[in-house]
């Protein structure tokens, strides 16, 4: 595992025409973390995980994983996109989506060796009944699960996850911290994780950054999900009980 910054950002401003998307956010996420970005809708947290995943170039500054273009090194990066962008009418299956991981292309033949593969990852996630599924037939949950797979399926060093638990219910979302944390436990890897839930933040993850546009808050959880970081970054104070009550 190196001893880079799992994740680097140097005063990166993201612009779009005349829109602010980032502005001047800087951080070093450690390697083996587990970090939590919050932020209101329209706060740039997407953005900032596709400027890590260089799919975002930057107007200013710049950001590297584990010291480098994340385009020079896919096969340490693992990324689950948010379940709302599918669509679910595709006609795919569930093997079909994981080999995707392994080929970062749509797979017309897939060979035995990387059938053996995507079973193995699905196996990981608790889907492998998932296999020869439509992804069409599957409840949010289990699509959940089957795109997890697709992100582990080369056991990267980090994996970068947008709004995982949206569209799950609440057992689902739980199996999902759970199988985050075990595979964490098991490789050492880092995660980056945006969420909308609070709770989630504070109790799973080990730092947390909260963002606006600006970077309002990067730390311990109890350090910056207060109620000074979230007024900054929301705008207004109906957070205040979600704070209180974590």
């Amino acid at each position: 595992m190196s001893t880079l910054a799992a994740l680097h950002f140097h005063h990166v401003t993201v612009d779009f025409n005349d829109v602010v998307a980032l502005r001047d956010v800087s951080f070093d996420l450690a390697p083996g973390e587990f970090l939590a970005i919050v932020g209101p809708n329209g706060a740039g947290k997407s953005t900032l995980i596709k400027v890590a995943l260089g799919i975002i170039k930057t107007s200013k500054g710049h950001a590297t994983i584990f010291g480098t273009d994340a385009r020079r090194q896919p096969e340490h990066i693992g990324y689950v996109p948010q379940l709302k962008t599918f669509d679910r009418s595709f006609p795919a299956t569930a093997l079909e989506l994981v080999v995707s991981g392994l080929r970062r292309s749509w797979p017309v033949r897939i060979k035995p060796a990387e059938r053996e593969q995507a079973h193995n990852s699905l196996e990981l996630v608790g889907a492998e009944n998932l296999l020869k599924r439509s992804l069409a037939k599957l409840s949010g949950g289990e699509l959940q699960r089957v795109f997890l797979a697709r992100a582990l399926v080369r056991r990267p060093e980090i994996v970068l996850l947008d709004e995982p638990a949206t569209g799950v219910d609440f057992l689902a979302e739980h199996d999902l911290y759970d199988l985050l944390e075990r595979y964490q436990s098991e490789t050492a890897a880092t995660i980056a994780m945006i969420t909308h839930d609070l709770a989630a933040a504070r109790y799973h993850a080990s730092k947390v950054a909260v963002l606006n546009r600006r970077l309002h808050g990067f730390g311990l959880p109890e350090d910056v999900l207060c109620e000074d970081c979230l007024h900054k970054a929301f705008g207004h104070i109906g957070h205040k009980h979600g704070v209180l009550a974590l």
